[in-house]
């Protein structure tokens, strides 16, 4: 249980902590210029790592269920495709903060 949490926290810090204090640096070109970009790299790592994990789960799940009951695909697999969809749009938008950071700190 305790490497579940710390698991959980190293993400957690990873995740946010990191981002946070690129965005709390100055503004100016100069010797923070590394904590933007370690801080868009390792958004944009864990977002698509997350969500591919996050998408694999919901496909596999979906998929055995519909192979232990084939009568079910018409009702899981347009909420499957809704998740999956759900999962994509977050890893877009981490794309998106980074290409903001990146713009907003002009590398």
């Amino acid at each position: 249980m305790s490497k579940r949490i710390a698991t959980f926290a190293t993400l957690f810090a990873v995740t946010f902590l990191a981002p946070s204090l690129a965005l709390a640096a100055e503004g100016t070109s100069g010797p923070n210029d590394g904590v933007y970009a370690i801080a868009m790299a390792l958004g944009m790592g864990l977002a698509v790592f997350g969500g591919g994990l996050g998408q694999g789960r919901a496909a596999s799940a979906a998929l055995e269920g519909i192979c232990r009951n084939p009568n079910s695909v018409d009702k899981v697999f347009t909420p499957m495709l809704l998740g999956l969809a759900f999962v994509e749009s977050l890893v877009i938008f981490m794309f998106v903060t980074a290409f903001l950071i990146y713009g907003k700190f002009g590398f």
